[in-house]
């Protein structure tokens, strides 16, 4: 029996048959802003930052990848704490300010339940700023978690493009008998499967276009080391953490 990959399948089915045109969306988004020399920006709190690792400096991956993380936010440096934060209303004006985004930039925001006031008021406060919002979320099961106090909206509802997930609420999704809860969460897989997804896409729009796309190499491969130097050159100036 393999009961989690059998979860992971099915959902992923649901993904493949109604995110077609979003994930098309999201890729063309991204693959302008490469084009004209711009990255593309990821934040998310929680486990959901591991999100974030899966894009960043990773061989196969987009080079022009600037991921906002806030060692806060992070359940490894305080879990209770990273998910107190997450409720705070304002925090994410702090990360913001300091983020350089620009008007004509593009982000993805990344959040499961979609309703924490940071990663909201983070597609907000970038979309104010003129930033193209890319919500990873799960939209039917956002709908289903209640939100975060008066006037608190959903990532779903603010974002300017929606890759929904289909995690269902509460994110854990194996049955075990005689056990009243549902264990395995599925969020990871789901939403890192959906940005690989994105990354091809992104990829593929380039080459239509006649661009090398910036990708990095295996350093273990030979050549890898110095093509990645290049890239890292490159896009130092955007990418802080580079």
């Amino acid at each position: 029996m393999f009961e989690y990959f059998d979860v992971i399948r099915s959902i992923l089915n649901e993904v493949e048959a109604s995110e077609g045109p979003a994930l098309d969306r999201a890729a063309r988004e991204i693959a302008d802003r490469i084009a004209s020399g711009k990255v593309l920006h990821f934040f998310a709190a929680g486990h959901s930052y591991m999100l974030g690792e899966e894009l960043f400096y990773r061989a196969g991956g987009l080079a022009p990848v600037n991921v906002l993380f806030d060692p806060a936010l992070m359940p490894h440096n305080g879990a209770t704490k990273s998910s107190r934060l997450e409720r705070l209303h304002g925090y994410s004006d702090v990360i913001l300010d300091d983020a350089g985004l620009g008007k004509g930039d593009v982000m993805i925001v990344a959040s499961t339940s979609g309703v924490n006031p940071v990663p909201v008021e983070m597609a907000q406060g970038a979309r104010a700023r003129g930033v193209f919002v890319i919500g990873l979320t799960s939209v039917a099961g956002s709908r289903a978690t209640p939100l975060r106090g008066p006037g608190g909206q959903r990532l779903c509802d603010v974002a300017d493009v929606v890759l929904d997930t289909h995690v269902p609420c509460g994110d854990a999704a194996v049955e075990v008998p005689g056990l009243d809860q549902r264990i395995a969460p599925v969020s990871t897989v789901i939403g890192a499967s959906i940005l690989n997804e994105v990354v091809v896409r992104v990829v593929r729009n380039l080459l239509d276009r006649g661009i090398a796309p910036p990708v990095f190499r295996s350093s273990n491969l030979p050549g890898g080391a110095e093509h990645n130097t290049e890239l890292i050159d490159t896009y130092r100036a955007r990418i802080r953490r580079f």
